[in-house]
């Protein structure tokens, strides 16, 4: 029997010596996963709450003032902007700059003090079923709230602030319409970004990457020789989730095809320079994989697909701006969902274009310094 077991404390000696010498292995299998829930155990909050808002005050008056400050001890909204026409309202929504437009009609005071029904229209975004259902449930419970207030002191109408509220872009509150948008920007993410940081590394296994530092192959042109095929991979591949989601799942897509390719570009180019460098600090696939994953969950929990970013907590809030994610499902449910224009999204495209220039920029040096050393 015990010859089955013969070599056991030797190499378990032995693997164990190992572990102990591969910090890597170490931080992602002990740290990483710790640092995760702490992170997303703070940013997750399934409570909608602050959610950003724009209001279009026509009246001016006492009595819509104090119904706007019904609005903002609701702990629900969060009134960013104050606009003074029906276009500059419209646009805050399309823009998904606010989630919620509250317009008070220039008639709101007159009809209150002579004892009529005045009606106050609340525009929502519906492209995120969970904040549109919470705004029109909090929004009408204020109306009926300020009725009932006004009813008890004055003897007006008991139904004095009528809501009408009113769903855009995803009037249904279809789940495809929401979650497919965003879970393009996740899958192009994955896929370029494995695909890019696996080329160089499967390089440096085999021990081609050196021979390639001697050449007279500059580190930029071999990084963007590295880069660009995948890039009409993963151009291929949005064509691809474009076409199942607007023809198998019946996603309407209310913006421009073409803006939407042509802004998945600057996406494109951030996914694959982080995978360039995160192979620049990997040494093998399976390193390369481990690096990778980092940037999947904040994708995930960091950027809007899922959780509003309006219920994180400050830091967390901040930290989503650094995540690329973010900036491109502003542009897919923008153009998908809302019809945006390049006026609504070049801010979005342009951050993109900044973060990858910075990653690529980054990679470069790396490999630079490992021209030099070789």
């Amino acid at each position: 029997m015990f010859e089955t077991f013969k070599g056991f404390g030797a190499v378990f000696y032995k693997e164990t010596l190992h572990v102990r010498r591969d910090f890597g292995t170490l931080f992602f299998s002990l740290v990483i996963p710790l640092l995760q829930m702490v992170v997303l155990g703070f940013a997750i909050d399934t409570n909608i709450r602050q959610i950003n808002t724009v209001v279009y005050n026509a009246d001016g008056r006492r009595e819509s003032r104090e119904l706007l400050d019904r609005f903002k001890n609701s702990d629900t909204y969060h009134i960013i902007r104050y606009v003074d026409n029906d276009h500059d309202l419209n646009d805050a929504i399309i823009s998904g700059q606010c989630r919620v437009g509250i317009k008070i009609p220039v008639d709101y005071s007159d009809k209150l003090l002579h004892e009529m029904q005045a009606q106050v229209l609340v525009l929502i975004d519906g492209s995120d079923s969970s904040v549109a259902g919470q705004a029109i449930n909090v929004s009408t419970a204020i109306g009926l709230d300020e009725s009932l207030r006004r009813a008890l002191g004055s003897g007006t109408p008991t139904f004095a602030v009528d809501m009408r509220p009113m769903v855009l872009f995803n009037p249904d509150s279809r789940s495809p319409n929401f979650f497919l948008p965003g879970l393009t920007a996740i899958l192009l993410l994955n896929v370029t970004t494995f695909l890019t940081a696996f080329s160089i590394v499967r390089e440096k296994e085999r021990g081609t990457l050196e021979q390639l530092f001697v050449t007279p192959v500059r580190p930029m042109g071999l990084l963007l020789g590295k880069l660009l095929p995948y890039l009409g991979i993963g151009f291929a591949e949005l064509c691809m989730l474009l076409f199942f989601m607007h023809f198998v799942f019946g996603v309407p897509i209310h913006g421009s095809v073409l803006l939407l390719c042509l802004f998945s570009l600057p996406y494109l180019f951030v996914s694959l320079s982080l995978g360039i460098l995160i192979s620049s600090k990997a040494s093998t696939q399976a390193q390369a994989m481990q690096l990778a994953f980092l940037t999947i969950l904040p994708s995930i929990f960091f950027s809007g697909y899922i959780f509003p970013r309006e219920t994180m907590p400050k830091f967390c809030y901040i930290l989503s701006f650094f995540v690329p994610a973010t900036y491109f499902i502003n542009i897919t449910r923008g153009i998908i969902l809302r019809g945006a224009g390049v006026v609504h999204l070049w801010t979005s495209a342009l951050a993109l274009f900044a973060i990858g220039s910075f990653l690529l920029f980054v990679a470069a040096r790396r490999f630079h310094n490992k021209v030099i050393s070789t």
